[in-house]
């Protein structure tokens, strides 16, 4: 699709009164109805014509503004009667309206409605919308959506399946380091010290009104903390949140008590274990990093606790309870980033970490559990075991935040952009290639036996026996080769 723009356009909208006449906006051959207001362009210089209430008759009284003075809300909502050829055309008019109907996440949607959602051979959806770098992603599986903020000042919700972006709030007039969220409240931290909250509406796709369209009043603030807030968490029924005024603070939300017992929190390189009844600590981990600790991650039943360090290591403990003591034990730890680890998040048997070398590691944690009959996580070895690690590349500057779940890895960092993974696949495929595993070693087992069965019914020696005698396992596995090698050398000379 092709369009010409001329050195002079104008895009004009006439109201003939504030009747119900309405107004027609001629792009091109075809008129479409919209509210009664008149914008033109005259030498690369927008203009905005309202009519007057005194004289709407005979005379108008003009009043100019540049659309640049107009909230991009509503420059988003009248942008979303066009269709994309008259988006098309507004963008040739000037820079600005150029800029903003090009981003428009019009043509996204457009795009799934004639094409199909587009297929991406590496697995990997970016999220284009953050002006500035992203300091946190939170990922709410259940409903399928995440939330992303930053240094924009603004949330912002997306589509977990489409990538598309939802919707976006209103600037919150500071950097927006914690987004947490459940199926029932949306809370976001800023460096001002306030946690911003949305109550998810009756009845509503997204749950959340971020815009504030809705007639119900969903929004509030709570202002608890002195200083800027870095993390948040969600229970179903209280908020938890950290700030740099050194307290950890909850809230009773839906019933009168909190649904955990115990909340970890770091200061410095110290990890705190404290019993949220009593506000007494359980255990303190002292120097779990060099330097300061940035990322906790916990699993669900609260039995694990992995922490991210200044020195770009990552480690796994294990929390013992026996009566009224807790007991902390180091189960492993690794070293897969050359920068601090900014972020950690944990949905088993997945540790994902977001660091500052920009890249992220992802580690299976599998082998170092134990489990029971039922196949649930009891007890941990007491060996220190390095897990295989997987490092997804591909940024250039920190990454500030992670989050995993339903098969899909989100990250924002300095780049201003967000990424999703699907690792859905890369599951089923290493399925099938455990299984395909252990179809050849019960095959190498079977054809075993039967050698071993025939060799006994004949009387000959097992020839394998036989050789795993002469080469021991702690010796050099290649030394009858290398001689048979050498003897046949010998004879052909």
């Amino acid at each position: 699709m092709e369009f010409e723009c001329q050195e002079r356009a104008e895009v004009a909208i006439v109201g003939e009164g504030l009747s119900n006449q309405g107004a027609e906006l001629r792009i091109g051959d075809g008129p479409v109805e919209v509210p009664c207001v008149k914008l033109c362009y005259h030498q690369k210089k927008a203009t905005l014509v309202v009519p007057s209430d005194k004289d709407l008759s005979t005379t108008t009284t003009t009043h100019r503004y540049t659309i640049i003075d107009l909230p991009q809300a509503l420059i988003s909502e009248i942008l979303n009667c066009l269709d994309p050829k008259e988006l098309g055309l507004v963008s040739c008019v000037s820079t600005c309206l150029h800029r903003l109907a090009s981003e428009h996440h019009a043509w996204k949607g457009f795009y799934c409605e004639r094409w199909g959602l587009p297929s991406s051979s590496s697995g990997i959806d970016t999220l284009y919308g953050h002006t500035e770098a992203v300091r946190t992603v939170f990922l709410l599986a259940s409903a399928k959506l995440i939330f992303t903020s930053g240094y924009d000042c603004i949330v912002r919700m997306w589509g977990m399946e489409e990538g598309l972006s939802i919707a976006a709030s209103k600037p919150l007039g500071c950097t927006i380091r914690a987004v947490a969220a459940d199926t029932k409240l949306l809370v976001a931290g800023g460096t001002d010290g306030f946690i911003h909250c949305w109550k998810a509406v009756d009845g509503l796709k997204n749950l959340f009104d971020l815009t504030g369209f809705q007639k119900e009043k969903t929004e509030f603030r709570l202002w608890e903390h002195e200083g800027p807030i870095t993390s948040l968490a969600l229970d179903m029924t209280s908020i938890f949140s950290g700030s740099w005024d050194m307290s950890v603070r909850y809230g009773i939300g839906l019933h009168s008590s909190p649904h955990e017992t115990s909340i970890a929190c770091a200061a410095g390189s110290d990890v705190y274990i404290w019993d949220i009844s009593s506000e007494t600590p359980q255990a303190i981990i002292h120097g779990a990093h060099e330097g300061n600790t940035y990322s906790l991650a916990r699993s669900h039943s609260g039995d694990f606790l992995f922490t991210g360090g200044e020195d770009g290591g990552i480690k796994m403990f294990e929390i013992r309870k026996h009566g009224s003591e807790t007991n902390v034990v180091l189960i492993s730890q690794w070293m897969p980033h050359t920068g601090p680890v900014y972020s950690l998040s944990f949905e088993f048997p997945w540790l994902v970490s977001a660091s500052g070398d920009g890249k992220l590691a992802l580690i299976d944690v599998r082998k170092l559990l134990k489990t029971n009959r039922r196949g649930l996580p009891k007890r941990v070895s007491s060996r220190i075991v390095e897990p295989p690690q997987r490092m997804l590349h591909g940024f250039g500057s920190n990454l500030f935040s992670v989050d995993v779940g339903c098969d899909r890895i989100v990250c924002g960092g300095e780049e201003g952009v967000v990424r999703i993974w699907n690792f859905t696949q890369a599951l089923e495929i290493e399925q099938r290639t455990r299984a395909l595993k252990g179809m050849r070693l019960e095959n190498r087992m079977r054809r075993r036996r039967m050698q071993m069965e025939m060799n006994a019914k004949s009387g000959r020696p097992d020839q394998c026996s036989i050789a795993a005698h002469k080469n021991p396992v702690n010796g050099d596995r290649n030394r009858a080769w290398h001689t048979k090698r050498r003897a046949s050398g010998k004879a052909k000379a």
